[in-house]
């Protein structure tokens, strides 16, 4: 973009334009990340491994679970925050340069349709149960497993925001 910055709302991207950007990308010789993931509550075990993620390549994809997803996945409480505005936070990171959606349990029917050269997900995940995988590896790409930040977790930080607080009088402010 002409000497302007890209605002976040513009790195969301619906599937077909999203697949013509990243062939666009592969054509010019750019190597395409993708990862996924809910990215209910931005934390920074999230912004390092989006960093890391986007060290494998020239650009990053990050698909999003639509809310349907993660309230399979997660639990009838979540999503905490709408998929849209879930989008937009994760856009707005620098190292980010596209943000879609999927709605299934897995994002298998989006990678197959990107074929991205490189497939991350985070440390938590073993390598044999990385959904995509063997699409990626069959056409020529890789697979790698990002590191986690011990602790961070989105699942953690809610309980631990749920728990009352020890030692605290009602009416008092801290």
């Amino acid at each position: 973009m002409s000497g302007r910055a890209r605002t976040a709302r513009s790195k969301i991207l619906a599937r077909d334009p999203l697949v013509r950007a990243v062939r666009r990308a592969q054509r010019r010789g750019e190597t395409v990340v993708f990862t996924n993931g809910c990215f209910d509550l931005l934390h920074v075990g999230h912004v390092r491994s989006l960093e890391q993620a986007r060290g494998y390549g020239d650009r990053l994809l990050v698909a999003v679970n639509g809310d349907a997803s993660v309230r399979r996945l997660k639990g009838a409480g979540r999503p905490l925050v709408p998929a849209r505005q879930r989008m937009e936070v994760v856009a707005g990171l620098e190292c980010v340069d596209w943000v879609t959606a999927f709605h299934a349990d897995t994002p298998l029917s989006l990678i197959r349709a990107v074929a991205p050269d490189v497939l991350a997900k985070g440390g938590d995940w073993a390598l044999d149960a990385i959904v995509g995988r063997d699409v990626v590896e069959a056409g020529g790409g890789r697979v790698v497993r990002l590191r986690e930040v011990p602790g961070v977790r989105t699942t953690a930080l809610l309980e631990r925001a749920r728990r009352p607080k020890r030692g605290r009088r009602p009416g008092r402010r801290s």
